[in-house]
């Protein structure tokens, strides 16, 4: 019988993580981005010294790995990796003041630092489903940090379970916490030998049950423009304003392919940032679509919008540059089912039905799969993603944990 998760444990360790500001930022060229990000990826380092955990290694580019030693002489067993990343979103800071809700009632959930925003069973998707949990969220003015400091979380807490209780069977686990996940840097400086792993999942999903094995395929595009300067008192017939012309760009993008207008399926054109003056401007967006043909028709869309500025103003000089970020993760995964229905098993043996949809973003997984390792996207639970509304369940969290331990028996049992 498998001993319960210390969900006190699981609480206290998401709770400390999340108090650290770990936002990252696209305009560094470090690695990890921030510096707040060494705090938390020496912090992790210091605790699986102190867990026990071999091979602990903060390698100069912020990356955290470790290996829990296998349980079990059987031969051929596959090792697994666990990942989650330690950077938050760039949207809004981070540094949360976390307050846990206990057994909520169902009542407003007042955020006490930004008392307009709350948190209602009747505007909060799913949280009606968790009356009676206890409900983690941030005091109103931060992210909460639960995109990925659950799955961060999640992984200590079950690999600590695993050092305290090695009658259990299992094979070689490896961990791994990274940087620069939001910026679509997580697995860049990866050394996949290094890792060592045969098979791998992510901990970055939301509902619960979650199995993600598809996922938008993603490029960005930077657009620059230069213009022609001068004192705007002798500006006439002379002067091209490179911000008045990134206007005409934003406007000529069909609205119909932006993320206000799309779901499900459809992909979309995303303006992240405009930046500069009237000499010279950089507009930066993302792209993302399902499908390979679908990335390159929005591609398409953007070269010809650039296209026809350029003959509407021959004097500016336009430069739009494209550059791979990630790709579907189905492509590779549908080719070897198993690590996808290992996961489902797992999580119909702790107690919850899976459920895999197509997932309207991207995971580390997605490159590390596109790189040979086959990596699925798992559950920890967290809600309101990138947003002072962020939440995540505790018993969610737990749910999770119970699934991993359910994984690592399951890929020895059947290796």
């Amino acid at each position: 019988m498998q001993s319960p998760i210390d969900t006190a444990d699981l609480l206290d360790r998401f709770c400390r993580y999340v108090r650290i500001d770990t936002r990252s930022d696209s305009h560094s060229s470090t690695c990890p981005s921030t510096p707040g990000q060494w705090d938390l990826l020496r912090l992790l380092e210091r605790e699986l010294k102190d867990l026990g955990a071999s091979d602990v290694r903060l390698n100069a580019d912020g990356y955290v790995s470790a290996t829990i030693p296998a349980t079990s002489g059987k031969a051929g067993v596959p090792r697994l990796a666990w990942l989650a990343h330690v950077d938050t979103a760039t949207e809004l800071p981070g540094g949360a003041k976390p307050i846990v809700h206990r057994r909520y009632d169902g009542k407003p959930i007042i955020l006490p630092d930004a008392p307009a925003q709350k948190l209602t069973v009747d505007t909060t998707p799913h949280l009606r489903e968790k009356i009676g949990h206890d409900i983690i969220t941030a005091s109103g003015t931060t992210l909460l940090g639960a995109d990925d400091k659950a799955g961060v979380a999640v992984i200590m807490n079950v690999a600590r379970h695993l050092l305290a209780n090695p009658e259990i069977p299992h094979g070689i686990l490896r961990l791994c916490f990274n940087p620069d996940e939001e910026i679509a840097r997580g697995m860049t400086r990866l050394d996949l030998k290094e890792l060592g792993a045969d098979t791998a999942y992510t901990l970055d999903g939301e509902d619960l049950g979650e199995v993600d094995y598809e996922t938008f395929s993603a490029d960005a595009c930077v657009i620059e423009i230069e213009g022609v300067s001068i004192h705007p008192g002798l500006a006439k017939g002379v002067m091209v304003n490179a911000l008045r012309l990134a206007g005409q760009f934003l406007a000529a993008l069909p609205a119909e392919v932006s993320p206000e207008r799309t779901a499900g399926r459809d992909g979309f054109i995303h303006p992240v940032e405009v930046a500069g003056g009237a000499g010279r401007c950089t507009v930066r967006m993302i792209l993302r679509d399902f499908e390979l043909a679908g990335l390159a028709a929005k591609r398409a869309i953007v070269e010809q919008v650039v296209a026809g500025l350029r003959i509407v103003e021959p004097r500016a000089v336009f430069t739009c540059t494209f550059q791979k970020q990630y790709r579907n993760m189905r492509y590779w995964l549908e080719k070897d089912m198993r690590p996808v229905e290992l996961a489902r098993e797992a999580i119909r043996l702790a107690g919850i039905t899976p459920a895999s949809t197509a997932i309207r973003g991207g995971t580390d997984g997605s490159n590390l799969t596109a790189r040979g390792l086959p990596c699925p996207n798992l559950f920890c639970g967290m809600r309101e993603v990138h947003s002072e509304r962020e939440w995540v369940s505790l018993q969610d969290m737990t749910k999770s944990a119970e699934m991993l331990l359910h994984l690592a028996r399951l890929w020895h049992d059947r290796a």
